[in-house]
């Protein structure tokens, strides 16, 4: 093919200022009309049936009503669609169907099958303005009326379901219950999951000594209180010691005598047992001295506090996390319920010097000459049980240090039985973090088994670990005491609305308490500790996963000289 020269190329181009294809009027492709599109059309539906018609209203003559996802998008070639519009000789609008059947004037009030609906705002006035609340009822029998409830208390179905998009709220960030330090050397990192599939089988224990003394519980707080009465929770201050493994003189002796392997306290050895059940953050320290592993807790630590509401859906929120209530943080209802309890377990109590139960040795941390308070009602039972393992070569014992708090004569046989004291407090059961409480002035005569129930909910680690603490220390009866606040907004008046008491094994049936498990997880623990070198070991709690990690610290960590000092050192760091 001959060359083509730009001469000819120039002179092919038209004479006219536009150039590119040449453009038509015409409308018709081989005799077929064609609908001219512009390149703005969105690639849709070939045909749309459900596009509105004239006044925005279907061909049923009802306004539309379907897709309603499409009604934003532009079908394609929509903006010519007049094109192809079929001219109507006349205008159907004037047009209407005319109904003669005769209508009644009567209508189905609450009867049966009725349709009845009335909506308001879930507050407010009778009429549907804002009536009572919504209620609801389509098609049932006559008086038996569905209402439902949402959650600001009234009636109504305005409010925000309880649990509705709960996946969506953000993660909640809390502080871990100690400082993590960086010269601490993390060896294991234990799931939750991992924790709940352990078991092991041990004995009901034996008991090794005892020490202290018992008063008899006032059974008269097991009676409901009297009608518009309330019963006052009084501040009783007595003396009550609770002193962490490695400085009780008794266990010190105890492990001079090689009695067993493993030391620990009752409160310490329930939190690690009830570890899957937690969701704050807590520690344990723990010592490896010889063949020796001691379980110790920090002073001040949260294992000593009582947690509110710690399992809840919507637990207490923080300040940081737009709470405004200063008494309802969850470090301020943890401080009030450990008040609650140590007065609780005081006053239902008759102090008599002639009718108390004596111990085999009296009280080893009480020193008449340094208290000026008098010795609360008190027993400790040191107990031992047996953790060994068919492969074992040497037997593995556990000795835990338990506590009673009262004791009571049996109604058939006369003989005592011993108890333990534990109280649940209502802070608001409308606020914030209540967990969906019923209010306990009216409901906890009537429907208690709701009240307890939505407790073991709410407080499923803090009852778990009561339950297991009784189991320890071998008590009859567990009593569980429902003390709420005497005004909502004030957190230092509290009234007694009621005692109830359990077995301990039968609650922990009720709760789907497991013991296997827990002590499972304590050999488990034990075992890794046992495989490493002598020192000091701290086991945390993440604040904000399931899971456990075990640190190795330097030996001198959690001692008071050590403490001093970095307090000395921050306030230097302050004055500069």
């Amino acid at each position: 093919m001959a060359p083509i020269s730009l001469a000819d190329i120039v002179s092919t181009l038209p004479s006219d200022e536009s150039w590119g294809p040449t453009t038509t009027t015409e409308a018709l492709v081989d005799g077929v009309p064609y609908a001219p599109y512009s390149k703005g059309d969105k690639l849709g539906r070939m045909a749309d049936w459900t596009s509105e018609g004239k006044d925005g209203r279907d061909g049923r003559g009802g306004r539309q009503q379907y897709n309603r996802n499409y009604r934003d998008q532009q079908v394609y070639g929509a903006g010519t669609s007049s094109l192809f519009a079929v001219q109507v000789a006349e205008d159907e609008s004037s047009f209407s169907v005319v109904d003669n059947t005769r209508t009644s004037t009567k209508t189905r009030g609450f009867g049966r099958g009725g349709g009845t609906i009335f909506r308001g705002r879930g507050r407010g006035g009778r009429d549907q303005r804002g009536g009572r609340g919504t209620f609801q009822r389509v098609g049932g029998r006559g008086g038996q009326q569905n209402g439902y409830y949402d959650n600001r208390g009234g009636r109504g179905g305005r409010g925000r379901r309880f649990g509705w998009k709960d996946y969506d709220k953000p993660q909640r960030n809390r502080d871990s219950s100690i400082n993590i330090k960086p010269d601490w050397q993390m060896l294991e990192e234990i799931d939750f999951n991992r924790l709940a599939k352990l078991n092991l089988e041990t004995s009901a224990g034996e008991d090794i000594d005892t020490y202290g003394f018992l008063y008899y519980y006032d059974r008269s707080y097991d009676k409901p209180p009297v009608k518009n009465t309330e019963r006052k929770l009084n501040v009783v201050d007595r003396a009550a010691y609770n002193i962490t493994t490695s400085s009780d003189p008794i266990i010190q002796e105890l492990a001079e005598k090689d009695e067993a392997t493993i030391f620990a306290t009752d409160n310490i050895l329930s939190m690690l047992m009830c570890a899957p059940r937690s969701v704050y953050s807590w520690d344990i320290v723990i010592t490896r001295h010889g063949n020796k592993i001691y379980l110790d807790k920090r002073d001040q630590s949260s294992i000593d506090m009582v947690s509110v509401n710690e399992n809840a859906a919507d637990a207490p929120l923080e300040a940081s996390e737009g709470n405004k209530e200063t008494i309802n943080y969850p470090n301020a209802l943890a401080l009030e319920a450990s008040f609650i309890n140590h007065n609780f377990a005081n006053q239902t109590v008759m102090e008599s010097d002639t009718s108390k139960f004596e111990m085999t040795h009296e009280n080893p941390f009480y020193s008449p000459s340094e208290e000026t308070d008098p010795l609360a009602s008190k027993a400790y039972k040191y107990r031992r049980f047996d953790l060994s393992l068919e492969k074992d070569e040497d037997p593995l014992h556990l000795i835990v240090r338990t506590e009673l708090d009262a004791v009571v004569k049996n109604n058939i046989s006369g003989e005592d039985q011993f108890l333990t004291l534990k109280a649940l407090n209502e802070f608001d059961h409308k606020a914030q973090g209540s967990g969906g409480a019923l209010d306990w002035r009216t409901k906890l005569t009537s429907q208690r088994g709701a009240v307890v129930a939505t407790e073991m909910k709410n407080n499923s680690c803090k009852l778990a670990r009561w339950t297991i603490q009784s189991i320890l220390a071998k008590a009859d009866v567990m009593k569980l005491g429902f003390v709420s606040r005497a005004t909502p907004k004030a957190n230092d008046r509290h009234v007694i609305l009621g005692v109830v008491g359990y077995d301990p094994r039968k609650f922990a049936e009720q709760m789907n308490l497991n013991l296997a498990n827990g002590w499972g997880i304590v050999r488990t623990i034990v075992d890794m500790c046992l495989k490493m070198n002598e020192g000091k070991y701290v086991l945390v709690k993440d604040p904000n996963k399931p899971l456990l990690r075990l640190y190795e610290v330097p030996a001198g960590t959690f001692e008071e000289g050590e403490e001093e000092g970095e307090a000395i050192a921050e306030g230097a760091d302050d004055e500069e």
